[in-house]
């Protein structure tokens, strides 16, 4: 319980923390600091939070679904509201999530 709770309070910190710091801060180089989040700071998130969920998938599954709700409450809260492009982030961060979670449980159910 105690790791699945520290993992929602970062994957929070990290998919509303971080959109509302960049639209907050960044001025001119905010859509910099955007491409950053989203093409390498939350699909990495994303992959760790999945590897780090499969090593016990019975308790952990919620973590990707989760990491992708949040970057969508994020990204609509203080981008734009109801932006489609979004729902294709959250799939991919989802997808990359899920993915990293079956790899590493595959992986430690073969040794």
């Amino acid at each position: 319980m105690k790791k699945r709770m520290a993992w929602v309070i970062s994957a929070a910190v990290l998919m509303i923390g971080f959109p509302w710091l960049a639209v907050t801060f960044a001025g001119s180089a905010g859509m910099a600091v955007c491409f950053i989040l989203f093409f390498a700071v939350n699909p990495l998130f994303a992959a760790v939070c999945g590897a780090f969920a499969g090593k016990d998938v019975r308790q952990l599954w919620i973590l990707p679904v989760i990491t992708a709700g949040l970057f969508l409450a994020g990204a609509w809260l203080f981008f734009d509201m109801g932006e489609p492009a979004f729902l294709l982030y959250g799939g991919c961060y989802f997808a990359i999530g899920i993915l990293a979670m079956l790899i590493r449980s595959f992986v430690s159910r073969q040794r």
